[in-house]
C-alpha cells in the first residue's frame, strides 16, 4: 500500500534568495554537500520565526493541518542547524507547493501555471509560449503538481 499523496502547500511568495553559502574555514571541507531546504520549509520559518505567528495561524495560511506544519517546521530547523554546525551550503528549492497568486491554464497545451508577480498579467504560457490562456480559478485541491 503506497502512502497517501501530499497535498500542495500554499506559499505566499517565493524567497528573495535561492540559498546561503558559508564563509569557509581551513577546517571545513570545501566539497561538503549542500542542504536542500524546500519552499514549504522556508515558508514555515518565515511565518513562525519572522512573522511571529503561532503554529495554528501559520498552518491556516499554508492550508495544511497544524501537525503537518509542526513536522515541516521541525525538519526546517533541523536542516538549518546541520548547515550551521557542519558549515554546509543551504539551497532553497523544490517541494509540492503553489504560490498564493492567480493561476492560469493554457488552452493549447493544458499546462497550469501561475505568475508570482501578483500585480501583473501574464501573456504567454511558460511551456509552449502560446497566448491562448485563461484564469484557472482555485487549484488548491489538485494533487501531483511539483514545482
Amino acid at each position: 500500500m503506497s502512502p497517501r499523496p501530499h497535498r500542495l502547500r500554499k506559499i505566499s511568495n517565493p524567497p528573495v534568495i535561492s540559498g546561503f553559502k558559508p564563509y569557509r574555514n581551513k577546517t571545513i571541507d570545501e566539497n561538503a554537500e549542500a542542504i536542500f531546504l524546500q519552499y514549504e520549509e522556508y515558508e514555515t520559518l518565515r511565518l513562525c520565526d519572522h512573522e511571529m505567528l503561532n503554529h495554528k495561524q501559520a498552518s491556516e495560511r499554508m492550508a495544511v493541518s497544524r501537525p503537518t506544519l509542526t513536522r515541516i517546521y521541525s525538519s526546517a530547523r533541523q536542516k538549518i542547524a546541520e548547515a550551521f554546525v557542519m558549515g554546509k551550503q543551504i539551497i532553497i528549492e523544490g517541494g509540492k507547493i503553489y504560490f498564493d497568486s492567480e493561476w492560469y491554464t493554457c488552452r493549447r497545451c493544458g499546462c497550469y501555471f501561475n505568475n508570482p508577480e501578483k500585480d501583473s498579467w501574464t501573456n504567454n504560457c511558460p511551456m509552449c509560449r502560446g497566448n491562448d490562456i485563461s484564469s484557472a480559478g482555485d487549484i488548491s485541491n489538485l494533487d501531483g503538481i511539483t514545482i
